[in-house]
């Protein structure tokens, strides 16, 4: 017998296999999460449903479902990159899970790497889902699928950059707060369900810098109006995606 032929060989995994098992854990993790899947799936849901099917909010000329479908898939991102990451990374950070696995064989940036890779399963996911239902409720919807794909990749690099900011800045209870405040106050002056012409000629140009009012606009100018690339929504996204990455590189906190 080959002296050694049983013996355990010690050492970390490839990187790619140990960034791909600590995706696969961050997804199973938050698909299982009831808070998590409220704001990821039933809530866009629910409201996809309810003012396509009902006249309360006047989005203009066309069918309601044309207006709200790019809105609600903008809001998704939110819920998931921003939301979801900021209170999820929020809690791991104060029950020192961040700090145990920053001194595993898994480099930081490996780890940053995995969650992004949970939130883009996460949201594709999402997509999806609303997709089929926006169907079924009529949609029609027009544009290159580059520029939509474009969009939604950008803007999750913009809403992850400041879910993780928050995360890494603030206490895990501000950061539950504060993270569902922004998603309501964002959901209603956004562009999301309300046409931002409804808060003036100032409140449309302020509020079009948003992250997400950039998202829903440059979508429904794809999928609604058969545009092509929204070039200045883009722009706002990377410009808040460049500023939210680096400042949270720069002051997030693992401890």
């Amino acid at each position: 017998m080959t002296t050694g032929t049983y013996t355990p060989k010690p050492g970390a995994a490839p990187l790619p296999r140990m960034i791909a098992a600590q995706a696969a854990l961050e997804t199973r993790m938050l698909l299982r999460n009831g808070e998590q899947l409220l704001l990821t799936v039933v809530i866009p849901t629910l409201l996809l449903t309810l003012f396509s099917s009902v006249d309360i909010v006047d989005t203009g000329k066309g069918e309601a479902v044309d207006f709200l479908a790019p809105g609600v898939l903008a809001l998704a991102v939110m819920s998931t990159a921003f939301t979801g990451q900021a209170i999820a990374t929020g809690f791991e950070r104060r029950y020192g899970v961040l700090k145990r696995l920053a001194s595993s064989p898994l480099p930081r940036w490996g780890l940053m790497t995995a969650k992004t890779a949970s939130v883009l399963v996460t949201e594709v996911l999402q997509v999806v889902l609303l997709t089929v239902i926006a169907f079924a409720l009529g949609w029609s919807p027009h544009g290159n699928p580059a520029a939509v794909v474009l969009l939604l990749v950008v803007g999750t690099a913009a809403f992850s950059g400041l879910g993780l900011l928050m995360a890494g800045t603030l206490k895990a209870e501000a950061t539950l707060a504060a993270a569902n405040l922004v998603f309501l106050l964002l959901l209603v002056g956004g562009g999301v369900i309300v046409p931002l012409e409804k808060f003036g000629s100032a409140g449309e140009r302020i509020l079009g810098l948003l992250p997400i009012s950039a998202l829903s606009d440059g979508l429904r100018d794809v999928l609604q109006h058969g545009a092509g690339m929204p070039w200045g929504d883009l722009g706002i996204l990377a410009a808040w995606a460049v500023v939210g990455l680096a400042a949270a590189g720069r002051f997030f906190r693992w401890e």
